[in-house]
């Protein structure tokens, strides 16, 4: 059964043309980061820089349109960058692109080639459907700070993912919590690819087939459902 992905009408209202698209995957392999998933974000970072020309990543059009949204609900986007965006910076910087394990590079590579928010989720983690709301102010967000679990509360209006639990990622796709990321024991997974106009549907589509591909030949025999943008 599909994981239930809704948006509230406060977020539709508040950044219109706001869209989609949800990879789900069952069956996966996951382990450290190995030589074919660091490939891939080498192979990303030169695709970025190409794409650029020599700008820096927020003048690209897609991630201006990030900035106008973060804005919009009170957050600071040179402050709080969304997660394309920082990790377009990190690709360009001297010490590039983390290795995290292989289904984060994967989809880390894909959010760099494409300059699009992606995230990843272990369906097994996540309770209930995923809601992504303006906070009332009171969910909680379980973190993490130098080996020590505390809890955070949102800004009463931030823009966040949210399951039955609470806040699975702040500032819409700035900050996710450890509770619901993919680790090396991971099998399940929901990868998220979200879009802003001027990104059109087609542009959309096809990050998130370049990335059921990805997943495909990293885990052959995995079960994965590609669901349209919404």
């Amino acid at each position: 059964m599909a994981l239930s992905l809704t948006v509230s009408d406060e977020v539709r209202t508040l950044v219109p043309g706001f869209t989609h698209l949800a990879v789900e995957a069952y069956g996966l392999v996951n382990g450290p980061s190995d030589e074919t998933s660091s490939a891939l974000l080498d192979e990303a970072a030169a695709r970025l820089a190409e794409r650029l020309g020599g700008r820096a990543p927020h003048e690209d059009p897609h991630i201006a349109a990030w900035r106008t949204a973060y804005t919009a609900f009170g957050a600071k986007p040179s402050r709080t960058r969304n997660s394309a965006e920082a990790l377009a910076r990190r690709a360009l910087a001297d010490g590039g692109l983390p290795r995290v394990n292989m289904l984060v590079d994967v989809y880390n590579a894909i959010s760099v080639a494409h300059l699009i928010p992606v995230g990843g989720e272990d369906l097994d983690r996540i309770r209930g459907g995923m809601r992504l709301v303006r906070a009332a102010g009171e969910e909680p967000f379980v973190t993490v700070a130098q080996g020590v679990e505390s809890v955070e509360y949102p800004a009463a209006g931030e823009v966040v993912w949210t399951d039955d639990e609470g806040v699975t990622c702040r500032r819409w796709n700035w900050r996710q919590g450890p509770r619901t990321r993919l680790t090396e024991e991971s099998v399940n997974a929901l990868f998220l690819l979200e879009a802003l106009p001027p990104m059109s549907t087609g542009e959309l589509e096809a990050a998130g087939a370049e990335l059921a591909g990805m997943l495909e030949k990293l885990c052959p025999g995995a079960r994965i459902t590609v669901r349209t943008p919404e």
